[in-house]
């Protein structure tokens, strides 16, 4: 088999329904919208988990954050381990196969060791650009914090671009050489705060953005901590008027990530190199900004936050396809790398390689529905686990009601039908069947006999008393 080039990019907190493509919103990316139209786009890939660091954990290693131990962001106060250098990884799989290797741009995986200590053969960090920023900018202050604001400096001294640049020089360097190669781009953008630069800075006003679908929540029967969210972050009084400018930064941020997108693909082309490499483009999770009234992505398993872009462009593909096999973006892709480069996929991973529907093979069995989880993060811990199926969504909350959406007659998810007396059925099928997953998968919070007692014993969850209290496992002692 022939081993292709592989250039991978990676951005932070793009939502499914914010790239063109998509035809949701009327987001501007004219340079992936082409792209995906000469691709396979995936139009039900979803995260394996909605926060960065753990995403990008999964993302390295094809096995889910609860497997690994590493449940949310190491950097935030929380003690918990950032991954470490034995693990395996599909960077070093593909180093050893004789890939040269590269990677530029956002890491997030762990506070002591950086990309160079799992395969990659260089690295330029956004640290890297930070000292650019504040030599060439020392008096430089951003006042709006998290809402963002607009970028007043030069497009090439943007975030985005500087760092397209480091990975279009590392792209020509690894053209140069006899071996095929890998190199990886992660742009932080468009992570909150939005600080689009000019021409894009004006593409949207506040008057161009469509008020999401989900923007009317009123939080009824839904877990406490999402109507919480807005007082964390202090928006609870926050109309249509406010999110507006906040969601217009979003989308020109969002147009100037695919700016930078489009140089690397002209990059890669004046290269030679557009029928000799894969090229991916995906995001770790996706952002509220606004929908449901919500900032970030915390607490909630909306499809705003987990249903994620991800196309993928195979070597001599001329025409599209879209694909709406069920997708775990991070898990499925780490096998597919591994496969990519010829070397082994361990047995271990929790993923499936996308090779054979990419090349059309029959014998490729698609997953009939998909899990998600979230762990908590600064504001505290909280455990959910999502089950995704075409029509249905259960999120099990394991201290609180649960939640359950019919994403055909609901899709904003505005509407918990956890308690309905019609939907049981539904409700225990999808609670046995995330349980077997999360069995599966090692998640430690399914090894818990009081947990599992609650989703499928004679202590689970009652619809008609979601959110009280549960009977007391009669096979378990009581707490002394």
């Amino acid at each position: 088999m022939h081993r292709p080039n592989i250039l991978l990019m990676v951005v932070d907190q793009l939502r499914y329904d914010c790239v063109g493509f998509a035809r949701r919103y009327p987001v501007r990316t004219p340079n992936l919208d082409r792209l995906a139209a000469r691709s396979t786009w995936f139009s039900h890939a979803f995260t394996p988990i909605p926060t960065c660091c753990p995403a990008r954990q999964s993302f390295l290693t094809g096995q889910r954050p609860e497997a690994l131990g590493t449940l949310w962001n190491y950097d935030l106060g929380s003690k918990i381990p950032s991954l470490g250098r034995d693990v395996w990884t599909w960077s070093k799989s593909l180093s050893a196969s004789g890939y040269a290797t590269g990677y530029v741009g956002k890491w997030h995986v762990s506070d002591r060791l950086d990309p160079t200590d799992f395969g990659f053969g260089t690295y330029v960090s956004e640290a890297e650009y930070d000292e650019f920023r504040a030599a060439r900018y020392p008096d430089e202050v951003f006042h709006a914090g998290y809402f963002g604001e607009d970028d007043p400096q030069p497009l090439e001294d943007a975030r985005t671009h500087w760092l397209a640049d480091r990975a279009i020089d590392r792209m020509k360097g690894l053209s140069t050489g006899s071996r095929p190669w890998l190199l990886r781009l992660d742009l932080t953008e468009p992570h909150l705060p939005c600080r689009p630069a000019a021409p894009f800075s004006g593409l949207f006003g506040p008057g161009d953005v469509p008020q999401w679908a989900s923007f009317g929540e009123t939080f009824e029967n839904k877990p406490y901590i999402q109507r919480q969210q807005l007082f964390n972050w202090r928006i609870e009084t926050f109309d249509w008027s406010d999110w507006a400018p906040i969601v217009a930064r979003y989308y020109n941020i969002i147009a100037q990530v695919d700016d930078a997108v489009g140089r690397m693909l002209s990059a890669l082309s004046a290269l030679g190199h557009d029928d000799d490499t894969v090229v991916i483009f995906t995001s770790d999770h996706g952002d509220m900004c606004g929908a449901h009234r919500m900032l970030d992505k915390h607490y909630v398993l909306y499809d705003d936050v987990v249903h994620v872009p991800l196309i993928v462009h195979m070597p001599g593909q001329q025409r599209g396809a879209t694909t709406d096999a069920f997708v775990s973006n991070m898990l499925d892709l780490a096998p597919t790398l591994a496969a990519l480069g010829g070397g082994d996929v361990p047995a271990h991973l929790h993923g499936t390689s996308l090779l054979p529907l990419l090349s059309g093979d029959p014998s490729f069995v698609p997953r009939a529905d998909i899990v998600s989880t979230y762990n908590g993060q600064q504001f505290g811990l909280y455990s959910q686990r999502m089950l995704r199926e075409r029509r249905w969504k259960y999120v099990w909350n394991a201290t609180d009601v649960d939640e359950l959406y019919d994403l055909e007659a609901d899709p904003a998810e505005l509407r918990n039908l956890i308690a309905d007396p019609g939907v049981q059925g539904v409700v225990e099928r999808m609670r046995r069947r995330l349980h077997a997953e999360l069995k599966l998968a090692g998640d430690s919070l399914v090894d818990n006999p009081w947990l599992t007692d609650q989703m499928l014993g004679p202590g689970r969850k009652l619809a008609s008393e979601q959110g009280g209290p549960t009977a007391l496992p009669a096979t378990h002692e009581a707490p002394g």
